[in-house]
């Protein structure tokens, strides 16, 4: 799969990223697909020009994560929704399947993050970090894997037998900041090798594939008209798949 242009005019772009795509070109990646060399192979625009500007990509989603992400086509655009970014204008919105049964409903999690000293390549809440904030709300409850009821019972106690599916408004934009708040209150996303760990997140990829974790909404002001626009990004086919492997619950 490629990015889907979702919407498309004379100073922006907004697309549809699949999971597997990293959004910035860099020397660790050169076997992946990046969503930075597809906008340079497919647009002519003035920030595809310039390597700063990173063809236009104003933000970023991990590799995993799929849905909207927001191009820039100008230098001067660039700057105003970074900038809308950086003064938190900018609303988004992620849908995320976590681990046992989150309560309350509704909830805001308040916490700094940062890069841990002990390893650089991961992220957590640290005493000093940078201010995070993340809003969820809870969508529905479901119970174990349907495919797992044949099982006998004794194989159910090496498996989480509730999850919860959330909407999730990150109020900053912190690297990992939805995926290590949610560990932090101790409901870990669906399928995070880095949060999960890896023997919860080697039995969640035998019904879930990777990272249950989309960038479902997003709404700004345009940089050039000052309206206000909102798009989304329904769930992936791989995601919903996963859910229909779920049990709603109450």
């Amino acid at each position: 799969m490629e990015p889907k242009i979702i919407f498309e005019d004379e100073w922006i772009l907004v697309l549809d990223k699949p999971a597997g795509w990293v959004v910035n070109d860099a020397e660790t990646v050169k076997d992946t697909p990046t969503v930075q060399a597809w906008i340079a192979k497919n647009f002519d625009f003035e920030t595809t020009k310039e390597r700063r500007h990173r063809a236009g990509i104003v933000h970023r989603l991990d590799k995993e994560t799929s849905g909207i992400l927001l191009i820039a086509k100008t230098t001067s655009v660039f700057e105003k929704l970074q900038a809308q970014f950086k003064n938190r204008e900018v609303k988004k919105m992620y849908m995320a399947l976590v681990h046992g049964k989150v309560d309350p409903r509704e909830g805001e999690i308040k916490a700094t993050v940062g890069r841990l000293p002990w390893r650089r390549d991961r992220f957590g809440v640290l005493p000093g970090g940078r201010e995070a904030e993340t809003v969820y709300k809870v969508d529905s409850y479901y119970t174990a894997p349907a495919t797992l009821n044949s099982l006998p019972t004794t194989h159910y106690s090496q498996l989480t037998t509730h999850h919860t599916l959330l909407t999730l408004y990150p109020k900053t934009g912190r690297t990992h900041q939805i995926r290590i708040h949610l560990k932090y209150i101790g409901h870990p996303i669906v399928s995070d090798e880095f949060y999960a760990g890896r023997k919860t997140a080697r039995k969640d990829r035998k019904w879930c594939p990777r990272l249950f974790l989309h960038a479902s909404e997003i709404s700004f002001n345009h940089p050039k008209t000052g309206e206000e626009l909102s798009f989304r990004s329904e769930i992936p086919k791989d995601l919903k798949e996963a859910l229909n492997n779920l049990k709603v619950s109450i």
